[in-house]
């Protein structure tokens, strides 16, 4: 009876121990990638007390495409997660104790050959949102959502990192099809277009 009840405990803590490390497993991140820390600026919400709103997904994603030049990206489904490790993978999850809130949305551009994401985190304050930043250059980054295309070439993307008062957003935007060696595609309007949600923040800073 004993040699069972052992069996059984090696067994459910060996299977806990690979839940943890397939949720930890690297994810891609984006190989271009441009990060910007908090300013001046964003001062009247550089704290979740001074913007103690919470987001809604009807206060970032209105829009059913965004749109930059030629290109346009069709809204293909959002969330709003409470458990904000659930977003990001490696570094970025260690710094991410003060995180209340993460919203994310991701598009598709009407032929399907590119997709994108939007992820908004809810931090404590400034400080904490320049820290996600540097670790979402350095060491971590955030995960693709469920429903992304199985074809995603997420290592190929490129992504736009900002600190906004106690917000981060990330803005990544992939080729759904593998991209040849040595080819580097051409991902400026759609990452302009999912940019472009940030500026929703700035309607915050005038309240």
């Amino acid at each position: 009876m004993r040699t069972w009840i052992t069996v059984v405990v090696l067994a459910v803590v060996a299977g806990a121990g690979v839940f943890l490390w397939l949720r930890d497993e690297p994810a891609p991140r984006a190989a271009v990638l441009r990060a910007e820390t908090g300013t001046a600026h964003y001062a009247p919400i550089a704290t979740r007390a001074l913007d103690p709103r919470p987001l809604t997904v009807a206060e970032l994603f209105d829009r059913p495409t965004v749109s930059a030049g030629t290109t346009r990206l069709a809204l293909k489904g959002t969330e709003d997660l409470a458990d904000c490790a659930e977003a990001a993978w490696g570094g970025a999850r260690d710094v991410l104790g003060g995180c209340t809130q993460v919203l994310r949305a991701r598009y598709e551009t009407q032929d399907g050959t590119v997709w994108g994401q939007f992820v908004i985190f809810n931090l404590a304050d400034s400080a904490a949102a320049d820290a996600l930043v540097a670790a979402l250059g350095r060491d971590g980054f955030v995960r693709p959502a469920p429903g992304a295309p199985g074809g995603l070439d997420g290592a190929h993307g490129w992504a736009q990192v900002r600190a906004l008062g106690h917000f981060v957003t990330v803005s990544w935007v992939a080729p759904v099809a593998p991209v040849a060696p040595g080819k580097r595609p051409d991902l400026t309007y759609p990452q302009v277009a999912l940019d472009g949600l940030s500026l929703v923040i700035q309607r915050r800073l005038v309240r």
